[in-house]
């Protein structure tokens, strides 16, 4: 059996999934406005090994993003797990199947940004995860018109629910989804990364740079 994080029958539980290639403030926020206004009793931050749509050039270990996961995610009601590698899930529709039969009778909501509610309809097998879990997801910068035009969201449109219901969306019978406003961060994993490599060029670059230190052995 997978080590994944406790639960028990009764629980109301969010999936939060995705490499955290870095994880930031962003995440935390969408975590615990989730928590709040969902009522969750935990939310599983999942650091997955790796996405499927994008490249895993350059990506650190799972232990390196699961590390630095846990500095941001500091709310005791938040796990940072990465069963995912585990089980061997590659998608998350197979997550989704393994959870439903290892947890029976935990409520679970697969919560998303609402810029990748907006792709949603790219994922292997997405219709299988709408119709397996009621779906949250949070509103982000740039994202809010055309998460709420796409595909995904036209297609689930019949099964959205006001936001003044999120606290009953754990206990929905799926596909349900609900999009989420409120406190939103700029932040971005895409952004930090190419802020971090230009930073680092422009470092390695800079003529001025002091030479690096070189530590001689002793004399022959």
């Amino acid at each position: 059996m997978a080590l994944f994080p406790p639960h028990a029958p009764g629980m109301r539980i969010g999936l939060f999934g995705g490499s955290f290639n870095p994880p930031h403030a962003g995440h935390a926020l969408v975590c615990n406005l989730a928590l709040r206004r969902l009522g969750l009793h935990r939310v599983w931050v999942m650091v997955t090994p790796g996405n499927p749509l994008k490249s895993r050039e350059g990506l650190p270990s799972l232990a390196e993003r699961m590390a630095a996961a846990r500095k941001v995610m500091r709310h005791p009601r938040i796990v940072v797990t990465g069963f995912e590698a585990e089980i061997g899930a590659a998608y998350s529709w197979q997550t989704v199947n393994f959870l439903r039969r290892a947890c029976p009778g935990v409520h679970f909501v697969w919560i998303m940004g609402a810029d990748n509610l907006a792709g949603f309809f790219r994922w292997q097998r997405w219709r299988d995860i709408a119709a397996a879990m009621p779906i949250l997801a949070v509103d982000r910068p740039g994202s809010t018109h055309i998460a709420e035009r796409g595909q995904a969201a036209s297609c689930l449109g019949r099964r959205r629910l006001p936001e003044t219901q999120a606290k009953t969306l754990a206990l929905r019978a799926p596909p349900a989804l609900i999009v989420l406003h409120g406190p939103r961060s700029p932040l971005s994993s895409t952004q930090l990364r190419a802020s971090k490599a230009y930073s680092r060029e422009k470092a390695e670059t800079d003529p001025l740079r002091p030479a690096p230190s070189v530590t001689r052995g002793p004399e022959s």
